[in-house]
């Protein structure tokens, strides 16, 4: 099952009417390396028109440009990152970060990572892992650059996890997901609800590893770039009844998450889920979980 005629249909089916987007480029600020040195105002100095993203502290998109973003002096030496906005969302929802043992499991090639540093003020520790080594080295030049030091680098599958014989206070799965068509062009002829269902399995192994790494009283933030409630809504219910995590409340930009999902009812928690879908900003899922008995 492909083609654009159904997964367009799905999203009907899910509430959202599909329409054509085109993806605004943004970038993040980092804050601790940013700090005092009017980077805005340096930026719309080199020809950078920018515009603030009214649901993020740092991020920013970016209009009509002189120069390319990706090769001004200031994103070499680490003042900003180039991240999609959604994307800048995830890292935000944990309720403290600094000091913390942080495993940030899927992190190349290393924007969320980065950004976790940030938030963090490099003071903790981040223990940042990708299961393809090609990307590890982007994921190394990404914190070389913007000089993150509290941060340690596992070539590893985040679905062996708790070999590292470690708990974190802080996890974050930004999981391998199927994308959606807002940042693919071709998205509709390459992907198949097959895909989508592999997907779905490999995010349920990856969460059930994560829950044997959580200290007491930690939080996961979930997130995907899908749309596919197969890998967004229904592994987060899979993983409230299966994994005695529950759903926390978080203040941030996005749609309540679905409760309903092509006539299957899911737990009423659900809605605390945040989706984002692509007519707002590209296209996005996320969530924060606990363990049951600690949120009671």
């Amino acid at each position: 099952m492909s083609g654009k005629e159904f997964f367009v249909n799905r999203y009907r089916q899910l509430g959202w009417r599909f329409r054509e987007v085109e993806p605004r480029q943004a970038i993040r600020l980092n804050q601790a390396n940013a700090k005092g040195k009017n980077l805005p105002e340096r930026l719309e100095g080199l020809g950078v028109e920018l515009e603030k993203v009214p649901f993020l502290v740092s991020g920013y998109w970016v209009g009509k440009t002189r120069v390319s973003v990706g090769a001004t002096a200031e994103y070499l030496l680490g003042l900003y990152s180039i991240q999609e906005t959604a994307a800048q969302i995830p890292a935000t929802l944990f309720t403290a970060l600094k000091g913390k043992t942080v495993l940030d499991a899927c992190a190349a090639p290393g924007g969320k990572t980065n950004q976790l540093a940030d938030l963090m003020n490099n003071c903790g520790t981040i223990v940042a892992l990708d299961v393809n080594k090609d990307r590890l080295a982007a994921l190394a030049n990404h914190l070389e650059r913007c000089h993150v030091r509290c941060c340690v680098v596992y070539g590893l599958d985040a679905r062996r996890s708790s070999g590292l014989n470690l708990k974190f206070g802080r996890i974050l799965l930004d999981v391998p997901c199927s994308g959606n068509f807002a940042a693919d062009p071709q998205w509709f002829s390459r992907r198949t609800l097959e895909d989508v269902e592999r997907n779905a399995a490999v995010q349920r192994e990856i969460l059930a590893e994560a829950v044997k790494c959580l200290a007491p009283n930690g939080e996961i933030v979930y997130s995907t770039c899908s749309l596919e409630p197969e890998e967004d809504e229904l592994n987060i219910d899979w993983a409230i009844r299966n994994l005695r995590l529950q759903i926390q409340v978080v203040d941030c930009y996005g749609d309540d998450g679905l409760t309903e999902v092509f006539g299957r009812k899911l737990d009423a928690s659900v809605a605390r889920c945040k989706r984002i879908w692509p007519d707002k900003t590209q296209g996005f899922f996320a969530c924060k979980l606990k363990k049951k008995e600690e949120s009671q």
